[in-house]
Formats: structure tokens, sequence, C-alpha cells
């Protein structure tokens, strides 16, 4: 019993320490994104891309390494996530122009898929139901905790040190995560030891999602229309595929089957489709139309990850005694809530209402997450583990995708290819305030697809 608790955790440890290293970067180069274009020389579609890049990656390659980790071993994933991430996040300190950044953020988001695409199915391995919500919670604290400190941390390298001592400060993490993978973990987990690998549905998959996330992000343009409808062909073609294969890389009957999966999948896109994109608004706002430093916007910014690092452990723990989608779907309506009183800012908003509006989507943000992927975790079998990992990641990564693809999109309607400055913010607030509208009815959306499986969560045994 005391091996199996040490054992329980070292895991949580190692990913839980690894939890806090994507997260943290993501929030801290929002802030530096000023900072990025001024020295790289970049305008705000480059600067976007930035961010949409590293997600795109992640969220081509999560599912697939979720369903080959599952054959070849999670630890094995895991741990040439780390590695992959600490030489790509190397390489970015020397780079010295818009294009390589981008590149090496595409490896970044491909080191990301295999960290997050593993990390849920290794602790649902190890940790027991009537636990493993609390161990959730616990994991995706670190997720918050790492958004918290990303702002006011990568706020103060940015205005003292730069924009590459973000990189070069979490380089030391990332190593000391391998030390920690390869000295306090020994078990190997591949409950589909044996199946093979379905090469053909990951590549019909990965070109897919391709083409309809660049798609989304070149909207209005008649290239995004092409591609989004090439998308959804390939997607059509993958899913017929998948049913004539024997071990696919994504089992259809898990959505066609599983009512607690399907809808709660659902509800996590579309949560992450209404959210993600804020902190890409507001830290724009602050910086240019508040006329704010990187410092003190990241202090501001700070109040919803906050919230959120302090309500998920007790979310999580909440989640293994009552039922997870009642608890998901208020945190959803938190959500809603914050951004429709968003829709209203303008230049003269005040700072301490901007705070309040963002601590409030932090709770709601820090409600819905934990019990709505300990009732995705928990509503499949063993071996479709890190497919399940995979899933929640995906609809994450695939959530934010499209969250920045709409706010790139209104940017490139309200502004163009302009550089930001005074002569545009009227146009930049005309974007905010226009993407808020939007992610405020895709929120309202949300509440009913997290409802949608809460009957069915309420009278079934989740599976161990």
């Amino acid at each position: 019993m005391a091996e199996q608790d040490s054992a329980k955790k070292s895991v949580l440890l190692v990913a839980t320490f690894a939890a806090f290293l994507t997260p943290f970067l993501g929030s801290a180069v929002n802030l530096a994104l000023p900072a990025i274009g001024k020295d790289l020389n970049a305008n705000a579609i480059q600067l976007g891309w930035v961010i949409s890049s590293f997600i795109l990656s992640s969220a081509i390659f999560l599912l697939p390494f979720g369903r080959y980790a599952d054959i070849i071993g999670r630890k094995k994933v895991f741990s040439l996530g780390i590695l992959l991430f600490t030489l790509s996040t190397t390489l970015i300190i020397f780079s010295h122009s818009i294009t390589s950044l981008i590149i090496l953020r595409i490896f970044q988001g491909l080191s990301s898929a295999m960290i997050f695409g593993t990390s849920l199915a290794i602790i649902t391995s190890v940790f027991e139901p009537g636990e493993r919500g609390r161990a959730m919670g616990i994991n995706i604290t670190a997720v918050y905790l790492g958004l918290s400190c990303g702002p006011v941390i990568g706020g103060l390298l940015t205005q003292y040190l730069g924009w590459r001592s973000i990189f070069a400060f979490l380089v030391p993490f990332a190593i000391v995560s391998l030390v920690l993978i390869r000295s306090r973990i020994k078990t190997e987990w591949a409950d589909a030891s044996g199946d093979r690998f379905d090469w053909k549905g990951a590549i019909i998959y990965g070109i897919a999602l391709s083409f309809f996330m660049y798609g989304f992000s070149r909207l209005p343009s008649s290239t995004g229309w092409i591609l989004l409808f090439l998308g959804l062909i390939m997607a059509v073609v993958f899913l017929i595929a998948e049913q004539k294969t024997r071990n696919p890389v994504f089992d259809i009957k898990l959505v066609l089957h599983n009512r607690v999966f399907a809808f709660s999948g659902i509800a996590a896109l579309i949560h992450y489709s209404a959210t993600s994109a804020t902190g890409f608004f507001i830290s724009l706002y602050l910086q240019y139309l508040k006329g704010l430093d990187a410092r003190t916007a990241g202090i501001i910014m700070i109040s919803q990850p906050i919230a959120m690092t302090l309500l998920s452990p007790l979310a999580g723990k909440l989640s293994d005694r009552k039922n997870p989608g009642i608890i998901a779907s208020s945190g959803m309506g938190l959500t809603a809530a914050g951004l429709i009183l968003l829709c209203f800012i303008t230049g003269q908003t005040p700072n301490y209402l901007i705070v309040l509006l963002l601590a409030m989507m932090g709770v709601g943000f820090g409600l819905f997450s934990s019990p709505n992927s300990n009732a995705i975790m928990s509503s499949v079998e063993k071996r479709h583990l890190g497919v399940a990992s995979g899933v929640v990641g995906t609809m994450r990564m695939v959530g934010q995708m499209m969250s920045m693809g709409i706010a790139m999109m209104l940017i490139s309607l309200y502004i163009g290819k302009q550089p930001i400055n005074p002569s545009t913010y009227p146009g930049l607030l005309a974007a905010m305030r226009t993407g808020f509208i939007i992610f405020s009815i895709l929120s309202v959306f949300g509440i009913f697809a997290s409802l949608a499986r809460n009957k069915k969560l309420g009278n079934s045994n989740l599976a161990g």
C-alpha cells in the first residue's frame, strides 16, 4: 500500500510539474506580443500566428499521440514531449525573425501534444474513480498556476530582460521535469499494447484538422472558405475510413454510444472557443488603449487565473462526490455572464471592473474544467484512456484555435494588416466588442451542451 501511494504521488508530481510549463508560456507570450512585434517588426496578423501556430500543431497531434501512447506506452511519449519542449524552447531564445519564431512555436505545439495527450491518461491509470477528481483538480491547478504566474513573471521578464528571457526562464524547469520522469516514474502504461497504429487515419485526421483550422483563421477571405470546405470533406473521409479500420486512431463508437463522452467533449470545445481569445484581446487593450506597461497589464490579467487556481482543486474534489455535469454547467453559466458584461467595454472602462470581470470568468472556468475532464476520463475503458486524454486536449486546442481565428478575423476586418497605433485604436476596440458578443452567444449554447449529459451522468456508473 505504501509503495502504491508513493507511485501515485510520483505520478501526480511529475504530471503536475509538466502541466505548469505550457500554460505559463502561453499566458506570458500574450503579454510579450507588443515587445515581439517591435523587436521582429511584426504586424498584428503575424503576432496572432505566434499564438495560433502553437495551438494548431498541438491540436493536430493530440489525438494521434494519445492513441499512439495507448499502444507503445504513455511514459515514453510523455518523456519525448518534455525533451522536444526543452529543445524547441532553447532554440527560440536565438530566433531573430518572426518566421523562425513561428516555425519553432509549431515544434513547441508538437511537444505540448505529447505531454497533454498522455498526462490525464497517466493520472487516470493510477488513481481510482473516488480519488481521480481530486488528482485532476490538483493537475489542472498547476495549469492555472502557470496561467497565473505567466502574466506577472512574463511581464517583469519582458520589461526588464526582454521577451526572449521568458523562454530562457522555462528551460531549467523543463530539464527538472525530465530528471523527475527518469528518477521517480518506473511504471509504463500501454493498455492497448499489441494494437496496430492507424497511420492512414492519423494522416487524414491531421489534414482535415489543418484545412479546417487554418481556413477558419483566414476567414472572411475566399481562401478561408475553400479551406473550410476541404476540411469538412476530409473530416467525412476520416469518419468513413475509421469505421472500416480494425484499430482506429479514434473509435467513433465513443461518440455515438457514449452520451457523457460526447456532450462533455462538445461542452469543452464550446467553452474554450468562447474564452481563449479573451487574454489576447485584453492584453492588447490594456497595453495599447490603456497605455499600461507589460508588468501592470500582467498584474491586472492575473485575476482570472488566480480564481481558476483557487477553485480547481475544490471543484475536482467535489466532482468525485457530486454530479460533475451540474458543477461544470454552473461554471459555464458564470463564464457566460462575464463575457456578456465584457461586451460593454470602452476605452474608459475602469481597471478594477476589468479585474472583477476576469475574476468572475476565472471562477466559472475553475468550476467547469476539472469536473468536465473527470466526466470524460471516467466514461471510457482503460484501453481508450490515451484517446480520451487526447480528446480533452484536442477540444481545448481546437477551441483555442477557433477563438483565436475569430479574433484574427475580426482584427483583419476592422484593422487589416496595419500596425496597431492610435489611428487604429477605434478599430481594435470594435473588433474586441464584436468578439465578446460572439463569445457570449457561444457560451450560452455551451450551457445547454453541458446540461445535456447530466441525466446520463446521474444514472450511470462511470467506468473505472
